[in-house]
């Protein structure tokens, strides 16, 4: 069993031990080390908190104890129910409530829950206010609602339409060029709640030839739910047994959005950003963000059109905080998670969705071209375990210095450009390991420089 507590959240496997696994009674401490971190924000006001969750199983139970909680503490609760985690996202500012809880474990397997944390702005909480809200967990501070101050619970399942809406209201989302270019999409919602979200969607965008595969909201994967290629076998499949123009698959939350050409072979969920981008940019014209762990095709098409780039840390909120200092006009994470500030400031596959479906649909080629279109790299993913006596910190610091000549930027880790190839080595925060992520033209190649990179690493140790 495991449970992770973190600066954004708490996650982990249901059942277990109490402190072990996310049980009942640890999903109640940290409800409440949420909702009295909120009073303490907004003291003498009636606090209101808008909860959603994605299908998984142990959602209605997780989303029972989390509402009963806050209602105990005399806040009160909108829940959204089955809903996606920019829905919810969406939601809180609309419903002018001082924050929201997401439940769910995003692409974790199905014995995984989470509680993710947002502000009043439907944002994720920084890092600083985690940790109070930590430290409101460890010293266990609550104080309870009297009978008379309980708060109350209204469910409202209107936000499925709000949220398409807000996407059909997007400048840049032309409903009509979609129409016309007549696409037909399979969708593999991977039985979550984007099973509900997207058909809706594509049908708003006039989409008439939908094939559903894996969209009924069990909470039963039928595979692993992270959108990686290896996972998304039967959806190429489909696309070819029905002739499709593209297939379309999100994770459980709906927060990460992939796509497979109409060949079934993969776009690639590093490039959904990248098309996008490319889109956005092309009517306006601004200031690009990415973490450091994400390929460098979205610098490229960036600065090709004489714009800037930015890098940020690795994780959603410190991509936003430097989207906002920068006035991006598009940014996101490699890992298809699309932040598209006309919207709002998080991951969303619906507004990635439309804007992809628009830009295939002015080019009037086939996806797999439009992929062609993009400078094509490749990523490989690696670790090195050390001994906990080892100082990672020292090691990063001597590969830092040893390729200085190099552009280096240690912003979170040390990533090291030489000509069209990266390396990124990052440690754990959790482990003695360093991850290293290495990009090139090719799979070879990639790995290659990944392997020099840790052999250089393993004779500084």
């Amino acid at each position: 069993m495991t449970l992770i507590k973190s600066i954004s959240g708490i996650r982990g496997t249901i059942g277990g031990k109490v402190d072990n696994g996310l049980t009942p009674i640890d999903t109640v401490k940290f409800s409440a080390a949420y909702g009295t971190w909120l009073k303490n924000q907004y003291p003498a006001k009636k606090i209101k908190v808008v909860i959603g969750r994605d299908a998984r199983l142990s959602g209605q139970m997780i989303s029972d104890l989390v509402c009963s909680t806050l209602i105990g503490l005399g806040i009160d609760v909108v829940n959204l129910g089955l809903s996606t985690t920019p829905t919810v996202e969406i939601a809180v500012p609309l419903e002018n409530a001082h924050g929201g809880i997401i439940l769910t474990a995003s692409h974790n397997p199905k014995q995984w829950n989470a509680l993710k944390l947002l502000n009043s702005k439907g944002e994720f909480i920084s890092g600083s206010e985690g940790e109070l809200l930590l430290e409101i967990a460890e010293q266990e501070a609550f104080d309870f609602a009297d009978v008379d101050d309980l708060g109350v619970i209204s469910n409202d399942d209107s936000y499925l339409q709000k949220h398409i809406d807000a996407v059909l209201n997007l400048e840049l989302v032309d409903v009509e060029a979609i129409q016309k270019a007549n696409f037909s999409i399979v969708v593999d919602a991977v039985n979550s709640t984007g099973g509900i979200f997207v058909p809706a969607l594509l049908k708003a965008l006039g989409v008439t030839k939908i094939t559903e595969i894996y969209c009924t909201p069990t909470g039963n994967f039928p595979h692993n739910p992270e959108p990686l290629p290896e996972h998304l076998t039967d959806l190429a499949q489909k696309i070819k047994d029905v002739g499709a123009d593209l297939g379309i698959t999100v994770d459980p939350d709906v927060d990460r959005l992939a796509m497979v050409c109409e060949d079934g072979s993969m776009f690639g969920e590093e490039y959904t950003l990248v098309a996008v981008a490319d889109y956005v940019l092309s009517h306006t014209p601004g200031t690009t963000v990415s973490n450091m762990s994400s390929t460098k095709a979205l610098r490229d098409i960036t600065e090709a059109r004489g714009l800037t780039y930015f890098a940020a840390a690795v994780g959603e909120v410190n991509v936003v905080s430097k989207m906002k200092a920068q006035n991006a006009v598009i940014g996101g994470e490699g890992n298809g998670g699309i932040i598209y500030p006309a919207s709002h400031y998080g991951r969303d596959a619906l507004v990635g969705i439309a804007l992809f479906l628009t830009h295939l649909a002015k080019k009037a080629i086939k996806c797999s071209e439009l992929r062609d279109s993009y400078p094509t790299y490749t990523i490989s993913k690696n670790k090195i375990e050390l001994t906990p006596s080892i100082n990672v910190d020292a090691i990063l610091s001597q590969m830092a210095e040893k390729y200085k000549n190099e552009e280096v930027d240690t912003l979170d880790g040390v990533k090291i450009y030489i000509g069209d190839e990266w390396v990124h080595l990052r440690k754990s925060n959790t482990e003695p390991i360093i991850r290293i992520y290495s990009e090139s033209n090719t799979e070879e190649n990639a790995n290659k420089f990944a392997l020099k990179i840790m052999n250089e690493i393993k004779e500084l140790c």
